[in-house]
């Protein structure tokens, strides 16, 4: 079991992510790509002391790159994860 640190990465604020916390009680976080839903629910729970009802997460292609030159680049491929609390918990993040 991997430490509740190294799972959740950060909370992602943005137009969809507020919509979807003020009408379904879910939250977006950004978190390790080899991470499952059960230690995402787990490191959830222990971190802000709510309960989750449900995870759903999807795995986030990186954007290609480039700059001025013939070589492309891109960023890094990451994992987002959908967080749904029980009625009645919500958390205070800003």
């Amino acid at each position: 079991m991997k430490d509740i640190y190294q799972v959740i990465d950060t909370v992602l604020i943005s137009e969809k992510a507020t919509l979807l916390q003020e009408e379904n009680n879910e939250y977006v976080f950004k978190v390790a790509r080899d991470a499952n839903k059960l230690e995402i629910k787990r490191a959830i729970e222990q971190l802000f002391g709510k309960k989750v009802e449900s995870v759903r997460t999807l795995n986030v292609s990186g954007k290609q790159k480039r700059n001025r030159r013939a070589d492309a680049g891109r960023t890094a491929h990451w994992k987002k994860a959908i967080v749904k609390l029980k009625e009645g918990e919500n958390l205070d993040l800003v």
